[in-house]
């Protein structure tokens, strides 16, 4: 990079903002391609935003409409994923699913999300009775369940740390505690304006910039002359809270158990990491932002504190489908925001990720709304940018 004495020179092809997984996923991929990438980061490290407050869960592609990018990217991610874990040694685990029907009407749905999943080119996917799957889960309480058993876990962080050694290794640069103030075209792409911890501006050059700033991404994309809030690109932040048990659950599940979707979420479930340890969560809740001072140029905060109020609802919630739960103490654990196109009482939306050029800004991709199953899509979603021919 050069600094506020030194001229800019056009040093990369590709500039990629954010070192999420999305970011990191894109850097990689175009790295291997043999471009020459920078990775911009505001963090001090890499996988500090979305990434590090991620349930880890690898998702099958059964919610999402069929051909929405969302279905496409997830069903392509999943096996893409699993076989970058399986080469790369990354920890996961393929432990299955149940998405449980607990009340009357609710096996509809199943059978709404079996068809849907079998559309998206979900595979393996069955509608089981309450016997069976009881013998799956014996403290489960379901009429009936979809049972996706190439659903699964994964290191987030240890899945991070594999692709930057990959886009480092094919000679990618990070560049980590720098926040980017001014995206400016020129002739040969764009000059990128980028502040230090220390308060010092530098500047560097490329030909494309591709923004996975996550749930800084919608800002991004304004200081690119993108006019998000005409194309609906305005991400929503949603927090969503997850609780632990206490004491510890004496017979844990041995799959994710999901109940049937609800209208802002997937309803709290029960999510299990690799130690085996369980938790419930996430509930879905609009926030604004805390505007710590806007006018004085500083970034919005947000506050991830889990209400511990909220015990009495996830119990209540856990326990439809897991009654010995009812009397168990749930505690806090911790909490995510997810950047959500779809705000409060809107239907579905899609992942945003385009080449802007139509949209007068061009050498620019947008990865706008990135939420769930983003991890899982990480990998289709880098295919998608790197087969496109001029980046």
């Amino acid at each position: 990079m050069q600094s506020d004495s030194q001229r800019p020179e056009a040093g990369f092809e590709i500039i990629v903002i954010g070192a999420g997984v999305i970011g990191l996923a894109i850097a990689a991929r175009l790295a291997r391609q043999g471009r020459t990438v920078l990775i911009i980061e505001r963090e001090a490290g890499i996988a500090r935003g979305i990434t590090s407050r991620n349930s880890e869960v690898i998702h099958a592609g059964i919610y999402y409409p069929p051909s929405s990018l969302k279905a496409r990217s997830c069903v392509e991610g999943r096996r893409l994923l699993y076989d970058w874990c399986e080469e790369k040694r990354v920890a996961h685990r393929r432990l299955g699913k149940l998405i449980v029907a607990t009340a009357a009407g609710e096996e509809a749905v199943l059978e709404e999300l079996l068809e849907r999943g079998r559309a998206n080119g979900v595979e393996r996917l069955d509608l089981i009775d309450r016997a069976e799957s009881s013998v799956l889960e014996p403290g489960i309480a379901a009429r009936a369940a979809l049972y996706s058993p190439d659903s699964g876990i994964v290191d987030g962080q240890a899945l991070c740390l594999s692709l930057l050694a990959e886009a480092e290794s094919a000679g990618a640069v990070l560049a980590l505690s720098r926040k980017v103030e001014a995206l400016v075209p020129c002739s040969h792409g764009w000059r990128v304006e980028v502040r230090g911890d220390e308060g010092a501006v530098e500047r560097v050059d490329a030909g494309w910039v591709i923004d996975a700033a996550g749930l800084d991404a919608d800002r991004v994309a304004e200081l690119a002359g993108l006019p998000i809030d005409r194309l609906g690109w305005r991400q929503h932040p949603c927090k969503g809270d997850y609780f632990a048990l206490a004491p510890a659950m004496p017979d844990p599940p041995n799959h994710l158990i999901y109940p049937v979707p609800q209208q802002a979420g997937l309803g709290i479930h029960a999510t299990l990491d690799l130690a085996g340890r369980v938790r419930f969560g996430p509930d879905a809740e609009y926030i604004p932002a805390t505007d710590s001072g806007s006018a004085a140029g500083h970034d919005p905060e947000y506050d991830y504190r889990v209400d511990p109020l909220k015990s009495t609802v996830f119990r209540e919630a856990a326990s439809r489908y897991w009654p010995s739960l009812a009397e168990a103490g749930f505690v806090p654990d911790y909490a995510g925001i997810r950047p959500r196109l779809a705000g409060p009482g809107e239907s579905f939306r899609d992942f945003v990720v385009e080449e802007t050029s139509e949209y007068g800004v061009p050498g620019f991709v947008a990865c706008i709304g990135i939420e769930s199953p983003g991890l899982t899509a990480a990998l289709a979603l880098a295919e998608r940018v790197s087969s496109w021919g001029s980046v």
